[in-house]
């Protein structure tokens, strides 16, 4: 049973690295390129809204799937689960329109700032902060700290 959760933990990270490799080929994303280019006056690049929220819609929720089969495999409590998802689609429903907002102004705003926002957008970064904070807090709560 417990190389079953591991092989579960692995296939959610496995799953969170394919979405990243697989970026330029799954999704539409017109910003893949202008942020990776290494020249800065690159113009600004066309782009269709509506596909363009979609795709990003649809990567965060491959994003949050895989997140949460890593989190509900790691430390198999089906509420830290749910509460996960909630944390993460809060921080999405932060970060969503602000870069949206950053796109919408042409990065008037700070080319930074909106590369920033777009990791939150594209990346599952909470993920990174969520798994800390539950090994914290199992063990503060075997210990009673």
């Amino acid at each position: 049973m417990k190389i079953l959760n591991w092989l579960l933990i692995i296939a959610g990270i496995s799953g969170l690295i394919g979405v990243r490799a697989l970026e330029d080929h799954i999704f539409y994303d017109p910003f893949l390129n202008f942020f990776h280019e290494a020249d800065r006056n690159m113009p600004f690049p066309d782009f269709e809204w509506g596909k363009l929220i979609v795709n990003y819609l649809f990567r965060f929720i491959l994003n949050l799937f895989f997140s949460c089969v890593v989190i509900h495999f790691w430390f198999k409590n089906r509420k830290w689960t749910v509460q996960s998802a909630v944390l993460i689609l809060i921080i999405f429903g932060i970060t969503f329109p602000i870069y949206l907002y950053c796109i919408y102004t042409q990065f008037e705003i700070g080319y930074l700032f909106s590369f920033y926002m777009r990791r939150f957008v594209i990346q599952p970064l909470i993920l990174l902060l969520i798994i800390p904070m539950f090994y914290y807090r199992r063990y503060t709560s075997e210990n009673d700290i």
